[in-house]
């Protein structure tokens, strides 16, 4: 009796948010058949394990044999350089420590659309002279090996690779992360998030699996008492809440305090409080979930975003630590059989990259924004003199195209499940949307925009027709730090 209140209430709060729109049939894998449907009923379970702010050249660039990574010149070393401002140049080289500098590189939206610089992806030295004067403009550039990170070159030597999946847009992590769940980005161009007060026209992956009883758990390292109190104010207290603190960004040192500040996936749309209580739970219980073989049909995965997740200046080897928990749990849990999982990142954290992003299928017709910059030019010019040092941030920032017409940077992905093919590179354009895809294919359920209406699903990383040639879960190597070490 109690949880079907608060599934009766989820309910009302998703049709409150996305309506009635009606459905078209043809945009379901099966207009056929139903909508929900198992079609691919081998796979009980999807796991998505996101992390944060690496490309694809910074974290498997020198896996050998696996992968378009960096091409290599007779000393062995990369071939591939950036240019500074005075025309000198700086090539791809190895990081010496595995400790990040903080805000250094940097992925703003700004930045990200400079770095791609038509195609050229040589920006990415320029950008950190530009924008962040006085760091060292050559760690973009950097990279880190198998002997830094062994657990994720194992992985990527025995699952599949997909060397070309891109993050959804040329920005930084809300915006990607939020192509993830709902295939549009509706908007958000930063990761400010006083910004998060809007709601995608078709909704949300996660309210077409509730509206067709399909259970999604969003895992993660927040504290739910928090968590609760918060959604508890309801979706006006929550909004107004955010747009109070919208007041900060005019204050430098409050944006540089909240950017970033992520706390769950499911949240980067406002979440209600009925979908709090049923559909967070914290990465403990996901362990346990895990090792049961109880995990729900579709779940997410977040690291700690503070300590462990990868992004600068945190320490790149605690972060493979937790991945590496999550995976050894997902392989040795009980419900291995039928389960896929996706390793990959958010977004490329500022961090090189030498393939050129695609065009992408615009997700909808709404454009990118920032509210301030939006603002008339002479209410900005009159409040120069009292905020120039804000105003001139946000425009670094935010300024840019404003549309979503690209995809952004290449970042690493690995597809694990038993019957994912032995030593196989899939080479197709990947984007976060595509995990949308695969979601869809599994449920015949339709698409949420025309992003992913368009996007590819990593099937072909798989072999469904034939027994599972990891029906035993093979040996992976051990993080470099062990998990619950540090």
């Amino acid at each position: 009796m109690f949880n079907a209140g608060w599934e009766r209430r989820e309910q009302r709060e998703i049709s409150r948010r996305i309506g009635a729109a009606p459905v078209e049939p043809g945009s379901r894998p099966r207009p056929d058949l139903p909508i929900g449907e198992d079609l691919l009923p081998k796979i009980k379970h999807i796991v998505v394990l996101m992390m944060e702010n690496h490309s694809y050249d910074n974290y498997l660039g020198l896996l050998e044999d696996r992968g378009e990574g960096l091409a290599l010149g007779p000393d062995g070393l990369p071939l591939v350089a950036n240019p500074r401002q005075d025309g000198s140049a700086v090539r791809a080289h190895h990081l010496a420590s595995t400790v990040q500098l903080e805000r250094v590189p940097t992925q703003s939206w700004n930045v990200s659309h400079l770095c791609y610089d038509g195609g050229r992806n040589d920006g990415f030295v320029t950008s950190i002279e530009q924008f962040v004067p006085g760091a060292d403009p050559t760690v973009p550039m950097g990279y880190w090996t198998g002997r830094d990170l062994p657990f994720y070159y194992g992985l990527a030597r025995t699952f599949p690779v997909a060397d070309h999946w891109f993050c959804s847009c040329l920005g930084p992590t809300f915006p990607n992360r939020r192509f993830m769940i709902a295939g549009t980005a509706n908007g958000l161009i930063d990761d400010l998030p006083w910004d998060l007060v809007d709601y995608p026209a078709a909704g949300t992956i996660f309210d077409h699996l509730t509206s067709n009883g399909i259970g999604w758990v969003n895992y993660h390292n927040v504290n739910p008492t928090r968590l609760l109190l918060k959604r508890s104010l309801g979706a006006a207290g929550l909004i107004a809440a955010r747009r109070i603190a919208q007041l900060g960004r005019l204050f430098p040192a409050i944006v540089h305090a909240e950017r970033g500040n992520k706390s769950f996936t499911a949240g980067l749309y406002p979440l209600g409080l009925a979908g709090a209580v049923r559909h967070l739970r914290t990465t403990k219980q996901f362990f346990a979930d895990a090792d049961a073989g109880t995990l729900p049909p579709f779940s997410i995965v977040d690291p700690d975003f503070g300590d462990f997740s990868e992004e600068n200046p945190q320490d790149i080897r605690k972060g493979e630590s937790f991945a590496s928990e999550v995976v050894k749990h997902v392989l040795h849990g009980k419900g291995w059989a039928d389960t896929l999982l996706i390793w990959t990142y958010d977004e490329h954290g500022g961090y090189y990259d030498h393939v050129p992003p695609p065009a992408a299928v615009p997700p909808d017709d709404v454009l990118g924004r920032d509210l301030v910059l939006a603002w008339p030019a002479w209410l900005r010019a009159l409040l120069r003199p009292l905020l120039r040092a804000a105003l001139t941030e946000l425009t670094n920032a935010d300024a840019g195209p404003t549309s979503y017409d690209r995809y952004g940077f290449r970042v690493p992905a690995v597809i694990v499940s038993p019957y994912a093919r032995p030593g196989y590179v899939t080479s197709t354009v990947y984007d976060h949307t595509s995990i949308l895809k695969l979601v869809q294919q599994k449920w015949n359920l339709p698409a949420l925009t025309r992003r992913d209406a368009a996007a590819q699903s990593p099937l072909d990383a798989l072999d469904l027709d034939g027994e599972p040639a990891f029906g035993q879960p093979p040996d992976l190597p051990a993080p470099s730090l062990a998990w619950g070490s540090w």
